[in-house]
Formats: C-alpha cells, sequence, structure tokens
C-alpha cells in the first residue's frame, strides 16, 4: 500500500509537471477536497477549500494559463497506508521558489483529499 501510494505521488508529479490536466484529475475522487491558501487568496469565497473534479479542474486550468513556467521540484516524499506527505519547491520564472508541503490522503487508489502548507 505504501509503495502504491508512493507511486501515486509519482504520477502526481509527472502530471502536474507537464500541465496534463486529464491525467492530474484521474488520480483524484469525484468528490475529493483541495484546501490552498493560494485558493484562499486567489478565491477569498471559497475560504481556501474546493471540492469535486470539476472545482480541481477550474482551479488548476486557472493556474496553468497564469503560470506557464509553474514547476514543482520534489525534495522529500514520506508514505504511510492512508497518505502521502510530499515536500516540494514552488518554482515559476520572474518570482521567488517558494516551500510548500502537501499531504495527499488516499482511499482506494484515489486522492480524496489534498492540503498544502506554505513553508
Amino acid at each position: 500500500m505504501i509503495q502504491k501510494n508512493l507511486s501515486i505521488a509519482h504520477a502526481w508529479f509527472e502530471a502536474f509537471n507537464s500541465h496534463n490536466l486529464e491525467k492530474l484529475l484521474s488520480l483524484y475522487d469525484d468528490e475529493a477536497e483541495h484546501y490552498s491558501p493560494k485558493l484562499k487568496i486567489r478565491q477569498p469565497e471559497s475560504n481556501g477549500l474546493v471540492v469535486g473534479k470539476n472545482a480541481l479542474r477550474n482551479w488548476w486550468e486557472d493556474a496553468f494559463q497564469r503560470l506557464p513556467t509553474l514547476h514543482y521540484k520534489v525534495t522529500s516524499l514520506t508514505s504511510d497506508a492512508d497518505r502521502v506527505f510530499m515536500e516540494y519547491i514552488r518554482k515559476v520564472d520572474d518570482e521567488n521558489d517558494m516551500l510548500v508541503a502537501e499531504v495527499l490522503e488516499i482511499k482506494e487508489g484515489k486522492i480524496i483529499a489534498s492540503r498544502v502548507y506554505h513553508g
């Protein structure tokens, strides 16, 4: 189970960094929840939380369009049977690098929740 969850995390980074929205969304449960401080800033009415694949699609589609150079560099992955704790560096041209931690909660091979924390 731990290895399976790590493979989901690797697939997540591959899809995100190639801006492959469909591949990224395929890793998520239909009703997955995603929390991000960036989301709270860009869409204050969301209070930082979106639910469901359509909301995730809208969020990442906007991010990929606004930030075509957005890329995550993995620094650490730690997994157990239910989640993966990911540490990475957020890189965007003409912006300072940002340290990020993200937790993916996984159930039956799908991400059911993700929470982002900025360093």
